[in-house]
């Protein structure tokens, strides 16, 4: 495998970077895509196309490379890779149920590979403001594929604008649905995991009246109040959802207990002040337990890219591409360390890189189970075997 970046603020300078890329004897057969909505993501899949390169893509908020980091603008990751080894799989839901969507898609992979690993990229919220369960999205492709199956991705974005969000391939695009790069992982190795860093606050709390992922009561006490209140912030921050996420919520996302598992990070993404609710990022359920977080610490790049650091040592192994997922309370909450954070993984790894910050993550937890994310980067390097082998992570 043979990998490049390149970026670009139209799809002009794409074309231009992808010629300049090409002169070099580069032979790209597949571009991973990560494009502000402000852009025209048809007419960089018409640029690739003219190529003969698959096009895999979400829409992003801020994409970066090794290279650098831009907001409204184009990432792309270039690989030259066999194409017997990989297949880009688009299910757009529509009328289907999201089980529906997950269940072909997962049917799909394996009839392809035999170890087949995804590298996903899902809608989060199309126009009307409808949200997609990544929760409920990884437990049904594992429940086809299996728990041992290798998972890494993210949510699209939208520029923090909340009006919709998309996937797309080549020739089609959905504001609801999911798109998948399936790798066969007898050929392609992945090295990779999704770390938070935030760490938990105060004592245990319970919801005690919710509805799906609006949040009514904690501990018997309206949540909105007892939210504000007891991380110290007031009402007037919160006006609007945009500015309710990016003042109060993206700093303090709350660990929810999880059996067996990690906590899950939830972000309160807004509110609905007349019902005295949160609105939270995922579903939750009446009775969980959970704790507040406290904001991001300098530490916690330290703590992703020293685990980077003991993957790659204990894996004896280098990549030839990094693919980072990052989540987009990072970018507002970390400032330049986020970029920072990216830059040392692409650096460990010694390996061209790209990617985006979403509106959730898919990937390996530090336990070894894959999970839905957020506050996370989730983070994987590539790298084509030879001679083939299967990667054992047990």
């Amino acid at each position: 495998m043979k990998a490049k970046s390149i970026r670009g603020d139209s799809p002009e300078e794409i074309q231009s970077s992808l010629r300049e890329s090409l002169s070099a004897g580069f032979q790209p057969t597949l571009a991973y895509v990560f494009i502000s909505i402000r852009q025209d993501r048809q007419a960089v899949c018409k640029i690739l196309c003219e190529y003969n390169i698959d096009c895999i893509g979400a829409t992003s908020s801020t994409e970066f490379t090794e290279q650098a980091q831009s907001s409204g603008g184009i990432a792309i990751l270039l690989l030259e890779i066999d194409k017997s080894n990989y297949c880009i799989l688009f299910e757009d839901i529509g009328d289907r149920t999201l089980t529906d969507a997950a269940t072909h898609l997962a049917q799909q992979a394996l009839q392809k590979f035999t170890h087949p690993a995804l590298l996903i990229c899902s809608t989060s919220l199309n126009e009307d403001g409808e949200m997609l369960d990544g929760e409920s999205l990884i437990r049904q492709i594992e429940k086809v594929i299996g728990s041992q199956v290798t998972m890494f991705g993210g949510m699209a974005g939208d520029d923090m604008t909340f009006t919709g969000t998309y996937v797309f391939t080549n020739d089609q695009s959905t504001d609801l649905g999911i798109v998948a790069l399936v790798l066969d992982e007898d050929k392609i190795a992945l090295h990779g995991i999704a770390l938070s860093g935030w760490k938990p606050v105060g004592v245990m709390r319970r919801i005690t009246k919710c509805n799906k992922n609006l949040l009514y009561e904690i501990d018997g006490q309206p949540a909105l109040d007892m939210y504000l209140k007891y991380l110290g912030e007031d009402i007037s921050k919160a006006n609007d959802r945009q500015t309710f996420f990016n003042a109060v919520g993206l700093y303090y996302p709350f660990q929810v207990e999880r059996p067996g598992r990690e906590p899950m990070m939830c972000n309160p993404l807004g509110y609905d002040k007349e019902k005295n609710a949160l609105m939270l990022e995922s579903e939750v359920e009446e009775g969980a337990k959970f704790r507040f977080s406290t904001p991001p610490d300098f530490d916690i790049v330290e703590t992703v890219v020293g685990k980077a650091k003991e993957i790659k040592e204990q894996s004896v192994a280098d990549a030839e591409a990094v693919l980072i997922f990052s989540c987009a309370s990072r970018l507002n909450a970390l400032g330049p360390m986020a970029q920072q954070e990216n830059e040392q993984l692409a650096e460990i790894w010694n390996a061209p890189m790209a990617g985006f910050y979403t509106y959730g993550e898919f990937g390996r937890a530090v336990n070894g189970k894959h999970e839905f994310h957020s506050t996370t980067c989730s983070w994987v390097a590539l790298k084509e075997l030879c001679p083939p082998r299967r990667m054992n992570y047990n």
